[in-house]
């Protein structure tokens, strides 16, 4: 007998991996832009070079588990209510069969270890990491739904990605938009 739950701590470990190694990066790029504008000097006589380093990798690594962990519920919610949608598993098997998909996250996550010096690396791994992963649950979930529903699952998750996707960045735009607007040397 399989344990239904055998997988149920990769996505914590992988939210984890993957907000350290960006954590990790941001900590890098943080501490280069405090020594230019001359506030890493001030910082070192509160902490040292360790402990500046580990508090910076905390905060970063929290907020980075923040966004992931976000991005983990809003896309299981777009894709159990477009398994409502097109779905006819009454059971709930399909939802056992996606968690399969979590070793992809799981070994993506393991991968971004080894490219914390690079931003195109993580983002790149990131991104590779969450298609493959898409396109094994659609595989997977086409085992259960007709070609139709197929189709209009596929639809519905990409529209509703590209629906929220462009609505963060017209709000990002309108608010960089607006902050260089009220500065007196702007106008």
């Amino acid at each position: 007998m399989k344990n239904p739950y055998l997988y149920g701590y990769l996505p914590l470990i992988t939210i984890l991996l993957f907000s350290l190694t960006f954590g990790m990066y941001a900590v890098g790029v943080s501490l280069q832009l405090f020594q230019s504008i001359g506030v890493y000097s001030g910082m070192r006589e509160f902490l040292s070079d360790f402990e500046l380093r580990i508090f910076l990798l905390i905060v970063f690594a929290l907020i980075f588990f923040m966004v992931f962990s976000a991005l983990k519920l809003i896309g299981e919610t777009i894709h159990e209510l477009g398994m409502l949608f097109f779905s006819k598993d009454n059971e709930g098997e399909t939802m056992s069969q996606a968690r399969g998909g979590y070793i992809v996250l799981f070994l993506g996550a393991t991968c971004s270890a080894f490219a914390i010096q690079s931003l195109y690396f993580l983002v790149g791994i990131f991104v590779i990491t969450i298609i493959m992963y898409f396109i094994f649950v659609i595989y997977k979930m086409s085992n259960f739904l007709s070609v139709g529903g197929t189709v209009g699952l596929l639809i519905f998750e990409v529209l509703s990605w590209m629906l929220l996707l462009s609505l963060i960045v017209y709000v990002v735009l309108k608010l960089y938009n607006g902050i260089l607007a009220s500065l007196p040397f702007a106008q």
